[in-house]
């Protein structure tokens, strides 16, 4: 009698997921760098509080414009204050920003993309009508609007930031819809009896992922950029709260006089920021597309 060997079926749903996440991650060495650096960024945000060495918000006129020490790895602001304490707590701020305001533009834009592209007539006249009306104002100009009228909150910046990007996402999703709403898998999914919204949400929406994955990493640094850029003009966060932009904006005075250090480290923190969310965008394509599951 011969022995038979009985073959484990493969392994689906959330693990077969995530070991196709662990292979895309580990397959490219610039990839894996850019996640292992968001993973810093998401550590520092959420336990950045109780980790830093010093009070973010304490003064101390007597350790003012202190250069980067041992005590002071960052050097002080012209109030005492540790830069680099500030630098890690303010990772929360920024990355709240970042990440919802990427979450509401893609509720809102992509999925009103999405019926635009699907079903087309009243729907992408009036999805097209308010992409055209947004893009008809200069981007920052009408966030910097928005957050004046609105009054300088987190909230509101958040606000401000997903409708300046609400233009991006409706019209790359509403594109990608309309190519793929005769598909044959659409057509397939008709015949089988799926509701109009079942198919789009079940069957154009995750096809559709891969690019919307790569215009969500990009904009999460533009978003991180925004929120800089108006508290560097002074329509962001009001101080004393820690926020990239706003030390940049209280640094740069500081730099002709030699004390160089206050912008610089919290220039580079911003940039590292957006420069991990550019890599990371090829990565979560390549998760999310359904064509590289294997």
């Amino acid at each position: 009698m011969s022995d038979m060997t009985i073959e484990a079926p493969p392994s689906t749903g959330l693990v077969a997921g995530l070991r196709h996440a662990r292979h895309v991650i580990t397959e490219n060495p610039v990839t894996g760098f850019a996640f292992l650096l968001f993973a810093l960024l998401l550590l520092a945000a959420v336990f950045g509080p109780w980790i830093v060495p010093h009070d973010p918000q304490a003064s101390n006129t007597m350790s003012a414009l202190q250069p980067p020490s041992a005590t002071y790895w960052f050097g002080t602001d012209q109030l005492g204050r540790d830069i680099f304490s500030r630098v890690v707590v303010a990772t929360r701020l920024d990355m709240t920003v970042a990440i919802a305001s990427v979450a509401l533009v893609f509720a809102l834009g992509g999925l009103a993309g999405v019926a635009a592209g699907y079903f087309g007539g009243w729907t992408d006249r009036i999805v097209g009508r308010i992409a055209d009306t947004i893009m008809a104002f200069p981007l920052f100009v009408l966030a910097m609007g928005i957050v004046a009228a609105l009054g300088n909150t987190v909230t509101n910046i958040v606000i401000a930031t997903a409708i300046i990007n609400f233009p991006l996402y409706a019209r790359l999703a509403r594109t990608e819809a309309n190519v793929r709403r005769n598909a044959g898998f659409v057509m397939a999914a008709r015949l089988t009896g799926n509701s109009e919204w079942r198919i789009l949400l079940g069957q154009i929406l995750p096809n559709i992922m891969p690019l919307m994955a790569v215009q969500m990493s990009l904009t999460m640094g533009y978003a991180i950029l925004n929120a800089a850029g108006l508290s560097f003009i002074g329509l962001g966060v009001r101080p004393p709260t820690p926020e990239w932009g706003i030390m940049v904006a209280e640094g740069a005075g500081f730099i002709v006089s030699g004390e160089w250090w206050i912008a610089l480290f919290p220039g580079l923190a911003l940039m590292l920021a957006v420069f991990c969310f550019n890599l990371m965008g090829d990565g979560l394509r390549d998760i999310v597309d359904p064509q590289r599951r294997t």
